[in-house]
């Protein structure tokens, strides 16, 4: 089985540390970032088969960045993680084509099984690295 590569963006270092053990632990190829300016060097690098966003953070916002990978890499699954859940950003989720919307504190068992189920399904990216400028 080929091991996943997911990209975990959160500002809240408990919760990167968090998923960063746990999916390590499942073989999983795990790569953080505590911004979302890093995080958009890390997809310039790197090919991922999944995202974890945080929607509040400084600098760039989870929605922003969402928007800004959504625009580079439409089919990368995103699975948006928050303290601070909304109607404004659950509906902006939707419209972003989010693959899930998940509340903190959550579940990491269930967690898991929603980013393996995401996961099923074949992910269609280029496997040329992108070199455009952020």
């Amino acid at each position: 089985m080929e091991r996943k590569n997911i990209l975990i963006v959160d500002d809240e270092l408990l919760i990167r540390d968090l998923l960063y053990d746990f999916f390590s632990e499942k073989n999983w190829i795990v790569s953080v970032a505590d911004s979302g300016s890093k995080a958009l060097e890390l997809l310039k690098t790197r090919r991922f088969d999944l995202a974890l966003i945080d929607l509040k953070m400084p600098e760039i916002d989870g929605i922003a960045l969402i928007k800004s990978i959504k625009a580079r890499y439409s089919s990368l699954p995103i699975v948006i993680i928050t303290a601070f859940p909304s109607f404004e950003t659950a509906v902006e989720a939707l419209r972003l084509k989010i693959d899930d919307y998940i509340t903190k504190p959550f579940n990491i068992n269930r967690l898991f099984k929603t980013v393996c189920e995401i996961l099923k399904n074949p992910i269609d990216q280029p496997d040329i690295i992108p070199t455009e400028k952020y």
